[in-house]
């Protein structure tokens, strides 16, 4: 294959090179002894699972950081990010980006050029092994098949994530060997795209086994749950409108059908599998205030305990120690206490008042901000720096997050430092606590003096960036809340969506919901996203959920209003969102920006609304 400029730039092929590309004579023109020949490979099925092999690989790094979208939404900051520039491995398609709550809209040219990587390296597997079909022998038949299958769920997976973002998007099929290819393609229309990416998850549901290959490949329960989210999206978007892309007209009428088709999915991957949630659901044991030597199950679905778990329909491995392709959970996550970590992504202050209480099921009396130079701030009822006030909370709420004296591993040269206690500001310092001597978290990273325990290992033995957790790209809570969300939008609540979210309260020791919470749709809604915001946390769909919901106005205020404060557990003011923000910043946060720089090389792509 030929080198590919600019949109499909980000397209890595490492072990896959088959193009000999010279027309001098003699020496130049014999077959190449380090690459592989076209008409040598495709051969076998064993060709064909490298080549998905290869696929996935350059798929997984457009997922596996999503955390970092988190900051398009009102409970996480990310302040910056471990992803770098020059190798996709390293996450560059989510490098440059804005992840703050306002004006991210024209930060992601990255991000679409390395999509469209993953489109066309999804396509090269796609194209050779169907011309294999042709001739394949009939015991070859059903694993080949499936292989096409996967690859056109990681294409539809791509090809969502572009319409989500961008709406109108170019669609092509066909391998592009050079920029030529894909110059003067116009964008195709959403709901074209839609059916496009429907008719592969569907081949994909069709072709895939109940159960995965192996570790990081998908199974019939992956497609039907992407189909499913696919329906949702497009009954959301049509229910709600998206008027900042003008190509597009909606029609309420339309999501009822749609809404039922994703229910209908959800439905036979809740019931048709015999999937469950990690560890059955349980809460599993909780330790007392500060400590942590007993986390809940909750805690451990995100660490390597949970790889391969039923709960994590599709989750992108790495290879940890010394395979250079980790997962940098713990580099984007901790501060420099464990193991230099750099703290790129921190829950909000906001966040500790979305946990409910263990005791009535309901939110608890709201935090009260106090410095700690106040004697009284630490035994105050309620004070945000006081331990007390975290007590009797949903067990997701130590697994997710930590206060003032909570604790997590320290490490250091893969090696265990003992306990770290966290104090807000109060970074590296001795400290002795019950008459045992610590040393303090050490991070500034924090402005909201919460720190994340969701995604940190609890063990030494990696670095930072070593990590081998399969990062869940689609997981059955997700789905559970999803199929709730589907049926409330056309029957209300039903007991059976009920008993879904039910469970998913189970894993946080929390009571049922009360008759209150389900006695309508819209309170039924409420329930289900408040369980999305906690169930979901730091795992990229929040700022998803606002732009599909067209929630940003009730979130954020009105255009041209106060806007909202970010604030600490100390009351300082640290972060101000759309105050006096003008409509169009609105609808530039509701639309990605076409990058400029693929409009100059293809004067065929048109520019989003609000950003002419």
């Amino acid at each position: 294959m030929k080198s590919i400029k600019h949109i499909l730039s980000a397209i890595t092929l490492t072990g896959l090179i088959f193009g000999t590309g010279s027309c001098v004579q003699d020496l130049l023109e014999q077959d190449p002894t380090t690459e592989l020949a076209a008409n040598a490979f495709w051969k076998t099925e064993d060709d064909a699972t490298f080549a998905l092999n290869g696929a996935y690989a350059s798929v997984r790094p457009l997922f596996d950081r999503d955390y970092y979208l988190d900051g398009h939404g009102e409970y996480v900051r990310t302040r910056g990010t471990s992803a770098t520039s020059g190798n996709l491995r390293l996450g560059d398609a989510y490098h440059d980006g804005d992840y703050n709550p306002s004006g991210y809209g024209d930060n992601f040219d990255k991000m679409y050029r390395y999509l469209y990587g993953g489109v066309n390296r999804t396509n090269y597997v796609i194209t050779n092994v169907e011309a294999m079909l042709k001739t394949a022998k009939p015991e070859s038949v059903a694993k080949l098949e499936a292989i096409v299958g996967e690859a056109k769920l990681l294409r539809g997976m791509v090809y969502f994530r572009l319409i989500s973002m961008w709406g109108d998007v170019p669609y092509f099929t066909k391998i592009a060997e050079s920029n030529a290819d894909v110059s003067k393609l116009t964008r195709t229309p959403i709901a074209q795209v839609k059916d496009s990416i429907m008719a592969d998850f569907t081949y994909a549901y069709e072709k895939l086994p109940a159960k995965s290959a192996g570790a990081g490949r998908a199974g019939k329960p992956a497609a039907l749950a992407f189909r499913g989210k696919l329906q949702l999206y497009w009954a959301c978007w049509n229910r709600f409108g998206w008027p900042e892309l003008d190509t597009f007209k909606s029609d309420a009428s339309l999501a009822p059908a749609a809404y039922a088709a994703a229910a209908a999915d959800f439905n036979s991957v809740i019931n048709d599998y015999g999937l469950a949630l990690f560890r059955n659901g349980e809460p599993g044991d909780i330790d007392s205030l500060g400590k942590a030597d007993k986390l809940p199950n909750y805690y451990y679905l995100f660490t390597p305990a949970a790889n391969n778990d039923p709960e994590i329909i599709m989750g992108f491995t790495h290879g940890g120690t010394g395979t250079g392709q980790g997962e940098e959970l713990m580099r984007d996550f901790a501060g420099r206490s464990h193991e230099g970590s750099q703290l790129w992504v921190a829950p909000r202050y906001e966040i500790a008042d979305r946990y409910q209480s263990t005791v009535t099921g309901d939110f608890a009396p709201k935090l009260v901000p106090m410095n700690p130079t106040d004697p009284t701030a630490r035994t105050t009822p309620n004070s945000a720096v006081n331990p007390q006030s975290y007590k009797n909370r949903d067990y997701r709420m130590k697994a997710s997050i930590m206060w003032d004296y909570e604790q997590s591993v320290g490490m250091i040269s893969l090696k265990s430092t003992g306990w770290v206690p966290f104090i807000y500001k109060t970074w590296n310092q001795p400290i002795t606590i019950n008459g045992v001597k610590y040393t303090t978290y050490n991070t500034d990273g924090s402005n909201s003096g919460y720190v994340f325990r969701k995604f940190l290992r609890n063990y030494a033995g990696q670095g930072r960036s070593d990590g081998d957790y399969n990062f869940p790209v689609m997981r059955l809570a997700d789905v559970y809340l999803m199929y709730a969300e589907a049926t409330n939008a056309t029957k209300g609540p039903t007991a059976e969506a009920i008993a879904l979210v039910n469970k998913i309260r189970r894993r946080g020791n929390l009571p049922a919901l009360t008759a209150a919470k389900t006695a309508s749709a819209d309170a039924f809604f409420s329930a289900i996203e408040q369980e999305r915001i906690i169930e979901l946390l730091g795992e990229g769909h929040r700022g998803f959920d606002i732009r599909r919901w067209r929630a940003q106005e009730r979130i954020w205020g009105a255009p041209y209003t106060e806007g909202l404060w970010r604030i600490d557990t100390h009351g300082a003011n640290q972060q101000r969102y759309f105050q006096n923000t003008p409509e169009r910043t609105y609808q530039q946060n509701y639309i990605f920006r076409i990058p400029p720089g693929e409009r100059d090389r293809n004067p065929n792509l048109t520019q989003n609304t609000p950003w002419l």
